[in-house]
């Protein structure tokens, strides 16, 4: 009697699973993505092939902004440039009080970053080719310091070091 009960069970338990298996998945709803607002538009370098220590390399990041600002906001623009081996990496950033966009729609505003060829480490970088991420980000200004309002999607990229 008791092998007849797991026999039953074992049974059971097996067309179970296999009606599971055999079921279609419920297919789940998503809504479509959308761009923040907060849009990064072009990103220019001063040079195509950087060579360090004969100067800077700037990267100058156009980023449009939305038409409904209220308060005092901040922009914040970041990078994060970084060998394919992630041994040698730099991050640099840029904060600028942002004016009130005109009232017929979204304005834009351009953020130069500059760059002295130098690592985490303020060791020149080696040749090679580097890549970057570029983020910008809007931040509300209040008692207890700048909260992050958005973000924008990040632009990626790559230098090359001579």
């Amino acid at each position: 009697m008791r092998y007849f009960h797991l026999a039953l069970f074992t049974a059971g338990t097996l067309a179970l699973a296999g009606l599971l298996l055999n079921a279609p998945a419920a297919e789940a709803k998503r809504r479509p993505v959308t761009e923040p607002d907060l849009r990064i538009v072009q990103v220019s370098m001063s040079s195509e092939n950087y060579v360090p220590g004969q100067g800077m390399l700037d990267v100058a990041v156009e980023v449009e902004l939305p038409s409904y600002l209220d308060g005092d906001v901040l922009l914040e623009v970041s990078t994060l440039i970084s060998s394919p081996s992630k041994r040698f990496m730099r991050f640099l950033s840029a904060r600028q009080p942002v004016s009130m966009p005109p009232p017929d729609g979204a304005s834009r505003m351009t953020v130069t970053l500059s760059w002295d060829g130098a690592d985490q480490h303020e060791q020149a970088v080696s040749q090679g080719q580097y890549t970057y991420e570029i983020k910008a980000k809007l931040l509300a200004v209040g008692e207890k310091g700048p909260r992050t309002l958005m973000l924008s999607w990040p632009k990626r990229g790559t230098i090359e070091v001579k």
